[in-house]
């Protein structure tokens, strides 16, 4: 389903508007990403490697980081009347002529309303003919999300940290044709 921001549309059983960050979203989605990642990344890495820093710590990293990116980047959040619910991350790759999805982050207690769904939908649009993104190698939740989407795993693999501890990615592509 496409979610434009325009205005609002059904997603689920709520109601979520797109639109492009600003600079009063960053602690917002420093929160829901600590809260995102541990969530997402439990059983897949060690406790502690998910509760370093604090919801503001990475709502200060967003805004440093947005400093520094917006004219390269897009982030993209979802909000609904509670407020907001999601956010996307693209830009350009280490490779050239190709886009990155950095993140999809949806609330813990939105997962499976369609919210990640709506945000993937916003996002392949802007990802130009070739996209890469990186999951985690036992994350069996995100990668048939990411499949489903059209994207598919392309045998390159990372080992990169997350909080201090060295994780197992592998890199997925995806073409404009799919």
């Amino acid at each position: 389903m496409r979610v434009g921001g325009a205005g609002p549309d059904t997603v689920g059983r709520m109601t979520v508007r797109l639109r492009t960050a600003n600079d009063l979203d960053m602690p917002a989605v420093g929160a829901l990403h600590h809260r995102s990642r541990a969530s997402a990344y439990a059983g897949l890495v060690a406790p502690e490697a998910l509760t370093f820093g604090s919801e503001e710590a990475l709502g200060e990293w967003w805004a440093e980081r947005r400093r520094w990116e917006a004219g390269t980047h897009r982030l993209t959040v979802a909000v609904s009347v509670s407020g907001i619910v999601g956010f996307s991350y693209l830009g350009p790759s280490e490779d050239e002529g190709v886009t990155e999805l950095y993140a999809i982050h949806v609330l813990p207690g939105h997962v499976g309303t369609g919210v990640g769904r709506a945000l993937m939908d916003d996002a392949l649009p802007h990802l130009g003919p070739r996209a890469v993104l990186w999951v985690l190698e036992g994350n069996k939740r995100a990668r048939p999300f990411y499949e489903k989407a059209g994207w598919s795993a392309d045998g390159v693999t990372r080992d990169a940290p997350i909080g201090g501890e060295l994780t197992h990615q592998l890199r997925y592509a995806r073409t404009a044709a799919g």
